[in-house]
């Protein structure tokens, strides 16, 4: 199993190093930290320069700790916050099917995330060398609410720094 949990880990956490690369330095082409602040600021959050950032940079960070397999449920939670936003911003109206532009594949690594906080990144990690080979399933659960608020922490905050409309004056 082991070696399955770093099979694991060195996928979807090279996939979330990968999408937050896409959104820092348009690598992969990516948007870049331009376009992720257009992003931003089209789905309403606000600031988008300082969220564009914040979304790049957790994902690059957190999904290299997923690799490494190193403080597994915090950096889970960072990454299920990215997901839960991009969830509420873009991907729920879509419905639940990937294939129409929905949250599928979000709620997919949502899983993956709280399975590995939850059971714990194996014994080839950081975690593992520092003598946390399992977590346990408040991790799991630790990793999801701490995630669930961050997201609503985004969204919230974005709402209350959007600039005023010229209506509003």
């Amino acid at each position: 199993m082991d070696t399955g949990k770093l099979v694991l880990r060195l996928f979807v956490g090279g996939l979330f190093m990968g999408h937050g690369l896409q959104k820092l330095t348009g690598w992969f082409g990516g948007p870049g930290i331009e376009g992720t602040e257009q992003m931003m600021e089209g789905t309403d959050i606000h600031p988008p320069r300082a969220n564009a950032y914040a979304v790049a940079l957790t994902e690059t960070a957190g999904g290299a700790a997923i690799v490494a397999g190193a403080a597994t449920p915090l950096a889970s939670a960072g990454l299920i916050a990215t997901m839960l936003t991009a969830i509420d911003k873009v991907h729920w109206k879509n419905g639940f099917w990937n294939s129409k532009g929905g949250w599928e594949f979000n709620g997919t690594l949502i899983a993956t995330l709280f399975a590995l906080s939850a059971d714990g990144p194996g014994k080839l990690s950081i975690d593992a060398a520092a003598g946390r080979t399992r977590w346990g399933i408040g991790w799991g659960v630790f990793a999801l609410v701490a995630g669930a608020a961050g997201a609503y922490g985004v969204v919230k905050l974005g709402e209350r720094n959007a600039p005023a409309a010229s209506g509003d004056r």
